[in-house]
């Protein structure tokens, strides 16, 4: 049964965090891919006014209808400092709200837990950065350096209405930045009962592809060998199973290094799958970093039970590690045959960068003042984010968006998936570290 919104939506103990961030899940900023989205207007103004409320110069860009975003600016104390742009984005996926135990869209907070879509991805960090500048500014202070926040549209699609059209048309708003820091990464795992901390620093490459197979169209009742559906499946299927081979970036060496000596392992004594397997909750993150993946997300055709229909469709969702697009696509085609056209729907760049320099640095000091003795590790994002378009500005884009998180709690599965959910003492632990980092970076 769902559970109303109002019925534990409002314990006056919360933190604004957790407050800020279920207002925010109240919005239904669903984004449906293709174009078609709920729009993030409500969600805009919301965090503009709390921007404006903090004496900041906040402007929205409304790339088309209903798809804004927002930026602004925060003066540092020592602006000959290269500025940091500090952004979340507003939108979400589709939520089924049968398949949920609350409401999706109803912002519950109860068993120490805020609950709905965009809980963890990523209306959680969209408040923290909120109440980390208001812990700032509200105590008179200013940051070591410029902040370029920014709450971008569209980045469930890939960004076209959100960072990309704010990179393509207002560039001049991200001068002097030259690193910025988003979703996916600052949160815990546990590692044979020791706490360490994944810090985002590559993610994979996005390639969305359509396949479109044509046959015949006729009575469901005869006898054709040239069924668009029957060969849609077949390649499908081919691309589903496909097991790429794995592949070590910096990145995955690093990581699994680190991870070995956390567990005792030899390296090389044990197989890269295995060790990821070990890590836990984040083996759902990590595992799909060691390869290519190529998952089949949609399928479409025919209109009546008794009609062949002529066409059929299928969406691919393909993740590459950086700089191999073009042989997975190649390999892709060469897996589904000629009659099987591929349509690129949309494709954006890999991004890897070392785990050192002055960031990184302020990062883990920052993580160790709030959990001393956590190790602080490197790790690439199977999926993507808004650091894409702004690495076409030259910033370098990281994952940070600090969770000390229970051992227990299958974080990866909470992106995208049923029942996402957050810890009420995470979002309070991240508005502190993101603070201190803001603060003095």
């Amino acid at each position: 049964m769902t559970e109303k919104p109002g019925n534990d939506a409002s314990p006056t103990h919360a933190d604004e965090t957790a407050i800020i961030a279920r207002d925010l899940i109240r919005m239904d900023t669903t984004n449906f891919g293709e174009g078609k989205s709920n729009g993030e207007v409500e969600a805009a103004e919301y965090l503009s006014a709390k921007l404006t409320a903090l004496g900041l110069d906040s402007h929205m860009f409304e790339s088309d209808k209903g798809r804004v975003s927002v930026v602004a600016r925060v003066e540092g104390a020592d602006s000959s400092k290269p500025a940091l742009v500090v952004h979340g984005h507003t939108d979400v996926v589709p939520a089924q709200p049968e398949n949920w135990s609350v409401d999706p869209f109803g912002g519950v907070i109860k068993d120490g837990l805020l609950w709905g879509r965009g809980a963890v991805d990523m209306k959680n960090m969209d408040a923290m950065i909120i109440t980390a500048l208001q812990d700032i500014l509200g105590a008179g202070n200013q940051p070591s350096r410029d902040l370029i926040v920014a709450f971008f549209a569209d980045e469930e699609a890939g960004g076209v209405y959100g960072s990309q059209f704010m990179v393509e048309q207002h560039p001049e708003l991200f001068a002097g930045a030259t690193e910025a820091i988003s979703e996916v990464g600052g949160y815990s795992i546990e590692l044979n009962g020791k706490r360490a901390y994944l810090v985002q620093t590559g993610e994979k490459t996005l390639v969305w592809i359509k396949l479109i197979a044509r046959g015949a169209a006729a009575h469901g009742s005869r006898y054709i060998r040239d069924n668009a559906v029957t060969k849609l499946a077949v390649a499908v299927a081919k691309i589903g199973q496909r097991e790429w081979p794995i592949k070590l970036t910096d990145t995955t060496t690093q990581l699994l290094a680190e991870v070995a000596t956390i567990l005792g392992h030899n390296p090389k004594a044990i197989g890269p799958d295995e060790l990821a397997i070990e890590t836990g909750t984040a083996a759902g993150f990590i595992r799909a970093t060691l390869r290519t993946t190529s998952n089949p997300t949609l399928v479409s055709a025919g209109y009546k039970h008794n009609v062949i229909p002529d066409t059929a469709e299928a969406l691919i969702d393909i993740r590459t590690l950086p700089g191999d697009e073009d042989a997975v696509l190649a390999e892709i085609a060469e897996l589904v045959g000629p009659d099987i056209e591929i349509v690129v729907i949309h494709r954006d760049v890999g991004l890897e960068t070392t785990f050192d320099g002055p960031l990184i640095e302020a990062i883990t000091a920052t993580l160790n003042a709030h959990d001393p003795g956590a190790p602080v590790l490197p790790y690439m994002l199977s999926g993507g984010t808004d650091n894409k378009a702004l690495s076409v500005l030259g910033i370098t884009g990281y994952g940070f968006a600090p969770l000390k998180l229970p051992g227990d709690l299958d974080f990866p599965a909470m992106f995208h998936g049923v029942d996402e959910r957050v810890p009420l003492d995470a979002l309070v632990f991240g508005r502190r570290v993101l603070g201190d980092l803001l603060l003095n970076y």
